[in-house]
């Protein structure tokens, strides 16, 4: 249910569970983790999802079984950070819950018009991974973090790039975009792409 698409440099990973929203099992997130980890070689990568969600967090079924609160969340996001090449996520649709963590960790976020971003963790009864706030924060500020994870609020695309919560807003095919994006540092020479994402730090 996790796919990975090599082209060269460029991996694409698909969360591919369209009929569960993509929400995630446990067994998904170990995957992602372990893609994150090993794409130290790649030049970028690109995280999207199948269907018109890009995922609903956590299964509901496994986070009642504790996988709300797994340290494999903060697992996935710090690897996502700490890669050298460059990260986007092509949001096809609605990003919710504990998944809103790989994405804020990526560089660019591309989203499509009509996806929707919300975070209820404090109406669940549970803290946001770790990570989550600060980096939500350095985009978006801190109020507007707090509306997001203390208001409750679900975020239309429109006011999300407006924050600065996603990049650009993305007719058509989000992962093509990503592409195009992606061509100047996959044509690089991988020394100078990743001096440029450190300098960026």
């Amino acid at each position: 249910m996790i796919g990975l698409e090599k082209d060269g440099g460029l991996w694409i990973v698909t969360i591919n569970r369209p009929d569960k929203a993509n929400s995630l099992t446990a067994e998904m997130l170990e995957r992602l983790c372990e893609i994150a980890e090993s794409a130290r070689d790649a030049r970028v990568l690109v995280l999207t999802g199948e269907g018109k969600v890009f995922s609903a967090g956590a299964d509901l079924e496994a986070a009642k079984a504790g996988l709300a609160t797994s340290p494999l969340w903060e697992r996935l996001s710090g690897a996502i950070a700490a890669l050298p090449g460059l990260t986007i996520a092509a949001l096809n649709g609605t990003l919710a819950g504990g998944a809103n963590g790989m994405v804020l960790a990526c560089d660019i976020r591309l989203a499509v018009p009509g996806a929707k971003f919300f975070y209820p963790v404090m109406k669940l009864g549970y803290l946001p991974q770790p990570s989550d706030p600060g980096r939500m924060a350095a985009l978006i500020g801190p109020a507007r973090t707090k509306l997001i994870l203390m208001g409750g609020q679900k975020i239309t695309a429109e006011e999300a790039l407006r924050f600065g919560l996603v990049d650009r807003l993305i007719e058509g095919d989000v992962v093509e975009a990503a592409r195009e994006i992606a061509a100047d540092t996959l044509a690089a020479k991988p020394e100078i792409a990743a001096g440029i994402k450190e300098m960026c730090r």
